[in-house]
């Protein structure tokens, strides 16, 4: 399990400096794909399925919004690839710091730490992520209001940017 989990973090990670490397918007989406499937075994080895499932399902579907936007704007031929010479010197540069900060916090933490939710399943009625579940929709039920507003806000503020010439998705009749 430990090595799942050490796999599964070392892929998070070098999916986020493929993002954070690549300016094409083509290969930071497969990067951010990559990304949010790490993150969601993260959360699996860690005791949530279900909530790792939502969070999945939820930033496919936004990151799917987003890439054809980014897309629509950033329309060039041959966009760069992770094979290029800038691309690579970003990787390699990023790959650098990423390793010097696990240099730094290095006798931080332990394996130890990584008892998933339901260790003590002998001791509780419920699994480890329902009460996490519950807690989101009882105490953060405003605040799932408020960013889906705030998602809808912005989706009509890309739209509104990405239409030309009084032609696009948003316009007077």
């Amino acid at each position: 399990m430990a090595f799942m989990m050490v796999l599964f973090m070392v892929g998070l990670v070098l999916g986020l400096v493929a993002v954070a490397s690549n300016p094409s918007p083509y290969f930071a989406a497969l990067g951010l794909v990559v990304v949010a499937g790490m993150g969601c075994g993260v959360l699996v080895g860690s005791g949530g399925p279900f909530l790792s499932l939502v969070l999945f399902l939820i930033y496919l579907g936004g990151m799917l919004v987003v890439f054809a936007y980014s897309a629509a704007l950033a329309a060039e031929p041959y966009p760069e690839s992770w094979m290029s010479r800038s691309v690579a010197t970003y990787m390699v540069i990023y790959t650098v710091g990423v390793l010097l900060g696990v240099g730094v916090f290095w006798g931080g933490w332990y394996e130890v730490t990584w008892a998933p939710a339901d260790e003590f399943d002998g001791f509780s009625v419920f699994r480890g992520d329902m009460g996490g579940v519950a807690l989101m929709y009882s105490s953060g039920g405003g605040m799932l209001v408020i960013s889906a507003g705030v998602l809808l806000l912005t989706l009509f503020v890309v739209l509104e940017l990405t239409r030309g010439l009084s032609r696009g998705t948003v316009r007077a009749v």
